[in-house]
């Protein structure tokens, strides 16, 4: 025998009413894992979007990732304003000498500018491009294995030490904090 679909009922003074009857239904599934596994992916949506307005905003503004540091605090990842020193130096070597009296100012080094200037001389005649074969690079000749390390430490992550301008501002730095003594004092 078949339950039937609907159920004839009255209401009261002969007023009658039809129903349908439920039929079985099947339990409803666990919700247990579908609320977990849509909060992980709204927490990892909002994760996302969260790095991305970070990434975006450091880089229209570098300057605010310029304060990160490393453990301990030895050393310190700073960034460079283009502002200090905005000396073209890829024009000539005349330029290249504003951009090392401009730094050595800048940066207080031992022996003033006229050191930096007769060390630069020294070192490559003025030329960004000077190369040793021992591996020495750029304006003050730095190592091929340690400049990504000071290009790092004092603010020009990345760039290359034939670069004037960053080779010439990390020396100044580097000087500043530690005196002329890799260069022959």
């Amino acid at each position: 025998m078949q339950p039937p679909t609907t159920y004839r009922g009255s209401i009261g003074a002969g007023e009658s009413f039809t129903r349908p009857v439920a039929k079985a239904q099947l339990p409803a599934p666990p919700t247990t894992g579908v609320n977990q596994h849509m909060t992980h992916l709204t927490r990892t949506r909002r994760h996302v979007v969260t790095a991305l307005s970070i990434i975006a905003a450091l880089s229209l503004f570098p300057a605010l990732s310029a304060k990160a540091t490393t453990t301990g605090g030895s050393r310190r990842y700073q960034y460079v304003n283009s502002q200090v020193c905005p000396i073209d130096w890829r024009m000539n070597t005349k330029q290249v000498k504003r951009l090392v009296t401009c730094a050595a100012n800048h940066w207080s080094v031992p022996g003033g500018p006229a050191k930096a200037r007769a060390i630069a001389f020294r070192e490559s005649r003025f030329d960004p491009q000077a190369y040793n074969s021992s591996g020495a690079m750029g304006i003050y000749q730095h190592m091929r294995t340690y400049w990504p390390n000071r290009a790092y430490s004092y603010g020009f992550k990345g760039w290359s030490a034939f670069n004037a301008r960053a080779n010439i501002i990390v020396t100044m730095r580097m000087v500043h904090r530690g005196g002329w003594g890799p260069w022959g004092g």
